[in-house]
């Protein structure tokens, strides 16, 4: 299926949330996501479906000053 992540176009095989996270190379990484511009909370990952033509947003926290 076709989604969107941070604005790029990309195919994934994966039906979950949890399931794309690994597949895009985030693995156990400690990230936040919004999906459809609605924030989903780490425990809801492996629950929440994809759908073609998800827009999907993924941040990592910074370290530093």
């Amino acid at each position: 299926m076709q989604i969107t992540v941070n604005g790029t176009t990309h195919d994934l095989s994966a039906t979950t949330l949890a399931d794309a996270l690994k597949e895009l190379g985030y693995g156990d990484a400690r990230v936040a996501t919004a999906l459809n511009e609605a924030f989903i909370p780490a425990p809801s990952r492996a629950t929440t479906e994809l759908t073609q033509g998800d827009r999907l947003e993924v941040v990592a926290p910074m370290q530093g000053g």
